[in-house]
Order: C-alpha cells, then structure tokens, then sequence
C-alpha cells in the first residue's frame, strides 16, 4: 500500500445494516488489503452502530448534506434517495489519498485493490455509466433513457472489460451521466467545498432525477474517468445486456432498484434470482461468524432481515 487509501460507505439508518455487513464481508473475503470505513450521520442508532464497530469497521462521523429547502424534489418513487446527497461528504476525507466509494447494496466478487492505483488526475473521479434503458419503462425516468441511447449497448464481451464506452461530442446525453454505486475519488477540503457550492447554487440541482449521480456527472463533466461495468455491475446488466455480461468476470455487484437482497426473501426473486443468492450466500457466512462472536448484535442485523 503506497499511500492511505479506503473503501467508504454511507450508513443513516439501521436498515441497511444488513447491506454494510455483508459488503464489509464480501471485501475480506477477496483479501482486500484496504479497509471499509463507514460515514455515517446523527441519524444512526447507537446500537447499530456498536455491531459495525465490533465487526472491526471504522466510523467516521458526518452531518447530513441536502440542498437548500425546496430546491429539489424526489419522486415517491424514488424517496429512498433522500439521503443519497450526503454520499457527497466522502470528497472531504482529505486523511485519505484515495476514496473508492461504494453504495451498501453492494457486493464485492473480486479483488479490486487496483483502483486505489487507478491513475487519476487531481479533481477528477472515475466511474461506471448508467444503464438507460429503463426496463421497467418508469413514467419519470428521463424521455431519452432508451436503450439505443444506453452506453452499455455500444460495447460488449471482451472489449467492455478494457475499453469502456467513451464520451464524445456525438454522444448520446445518457453517455455524459455515471451510476455513483462505485465512484473512484481523491478528497480534499477543497474539492468537497467546491462540490458543496455547486449544491447550493447551481441552477441544475432542482432538474436532477438521481440526487447525487446526477450532480457527480454534472460537476465532473469532461472530469471523469469511465470505468468498466464489471466495477459497478448493475444487476439488471445481466438481463438487459447478455453480450456484455460474464459472470466471472464482475469485481462488483450493485443490487440496484428499491427490492434489496434483504428485504426479498429467497425463492421470491424473479429473474434475479440467481444473483440474489449470491448476497444470500454471503449473508449465512456473515451469520455464522457473528453467532459466534457477537449473537446480541446479530438479533439486531437479522430483524432488518426478510427471511
């Protein structure tokens, strides 16, 4: 390790304990040799935060970041991402080199240390695309997510693992906005003040759809490095995108959509079924770890739990 460098999360409510935990297990099961380091609010229960730390995970300490009142609305649909803005409070972890953000609906399948060397200039971030294809056709995703306008249909297997779609003047507007699930960073005071400016004057803010991807793709326009989609594997890639998607070869899986692993009891998952399991795989090992050493904090995890 040649400089100070961590995997980061957001934690505000005890409910995506299960999530944290298992991505928590996932990377050291792939032997990452860098920590996870949870952020978390004021929101957090202290109980929950007690089974974070005995499972060896640092917290560090953030407030809630939001734009100015009445400046942005969500969806109903889309409430869950109310919190999402404070994801943003990862830029001033300046007692880190490098930042590889990652959402807790997430799991790690392969090493992927190699981000923390990923070259990266200063102010810039890398991540995946978005998928715009918007399969379950939602009446207030953008009119142009389509799929002839979806990076991910430009590529497929193997160039997609090493030549990720690219960002022209010709490119369709989907191909200028990334999915912040994995987000490549290096903090400083000074961006992170930049990035909150932004949040509070930008007259974009209030036609953003996705709170803190939307202002990320926005901020970083022609500043952000695409990474492949095996580093933000959007679970629907695997239906959606069959000429692009290889089981073996994705570093991590994002559960996105609002039916997490968790709240969708094995047997009940549909066409994502096969992936569910592979977080269910991962979850009974994470139990009979924490049987063992810590069963009281293990209640608490399991009642967040849809067995």
């Amino acid at each position: 390790m040649a400089h100070k460098a961590a995997y980061v999360t957001l934690l505000t409510k005890s409910a995506y304990l299960p999530g944290v935990l298992v991505l928590h297990h996932s990377l050291v099961s792939v032997r990452s040799q860098y920590p996870l380091v949870v952020i978390a609010t004021p929101t957090l229960p202290q109980d929950a935060r007690e089974v974070v730390s005995k499972r060896g995970i640092a917290i560090r300490e953030v407030d809630q970041l939001q734009p100015e009142d009445g400046v942005h609305n969500l969806s109903a649909h889309d409430s869950r991402f109310a919190d999402t803005w404070t994801k943003l409070r990862v830029f001033e972890l300046a007692e880190y080199d490098r930042v590889v953000m990652l959402d807790a609906d997430m799991i790690v399948m392969r090493n992927m240390d190699e981000l923390m060397e990923l070259d990266l200039p200063v102010d810039w971030i890398a991540a995946a695309h978005v998928c715009a294809c918007n399969p379950r056709k939602l009446p207030h995703y953008p009119a142009d997510w389509i799929p002839s306008n979806c990076a991910h249909t430009s590529v497929e297997h193997p160039t997609g693992l090493t030549s990720p779609p690219q960002i022209t003047e010709s490119s369709p507007r989907p191909y200028t906005q990334l999915n912040s699930g994995t987000v490549v960073l290096n903090p400083s005071k000074e961006l992170f003040n930049s990035l909150k400016h932004f949040l509070v004057t930008s007259p974009l803010v209030p036609s953003f759809s996705f709170p803190d991807q939307d202002l990320l793709s926005a901020y970083f326009k022609g500043k952000w490095k695409t990474l492949p989609w095996c580093y933000n594997a959007l679970k629907t890639l695997r239906l959606i995108h069959p000429l692009l998607w290889r089981d073996d070869e994705v570093r991590c899986l994002h559960y996105i959509l609002h039916d997490k692993p968790w709240s969708t009891p094995p047997g009940t998952a549909g066409e994502y079924e096969v992936m569910n399991q592979w977080w269910w795989d991962r979850f009974e090992k994470l139990q009979e770890e924490m049987q063992t050493s810590d069963a009281r904090g293990w209640e608490l995890v399991a009642s967040y739990v849809t067995h």
